[in-house]
């Protein structure tokens, strides 16, 4: 089964951390950065974030929202939510396999 997502290459976890971050609504890097330490524990530098922000903003999968204030909020675009979908469903058939598998090996059936 041929993956549209497979453009996120090296960098799926920071970009599915961005695109999880943003299916929620708008926000400005800093206010990403609590918001996804906060959900998955995983604290990114700016430079991480901001690369990531880059790739998926030339993808179209997010956009940067007009604003007055020094802060650059994003959204999520609609091509960004099909991409969150499929990987996210990708992450699910992954953690089944595993859970399945685990549980022969361990004898837990």
């Amino acid at each position: 089964m041929a993956r549209k997502t497979s453009e996120l290459g090296r960098f799926t976890d920071v970009a599915l951390l961005v695109l999880i971050s943003l299916a929620e609504g708008q926000k400005h890097g800093y206010r990403m950065i609590h918001d996804i330490e906060k959900f998955s524990g995983t604290a990114l530098e700016p430079g991480t974030l901001y690369g990531a922000l880059m790739r998926l903003e030339e993808r179209a999968w997010i956009e940067a929202v007009e604003t007055a204030e020094r802060r650059k909020p994003y959204r999520i675009t609609e091509r960004g939510r099909e991409a969150l979908r499929e990987q996210l469903a990708t992450l699910r058939r992954i953690e089944q396999a595993g859970a399945r598998r685990t549980a022969t090996v361990w004898g837990t059936t």
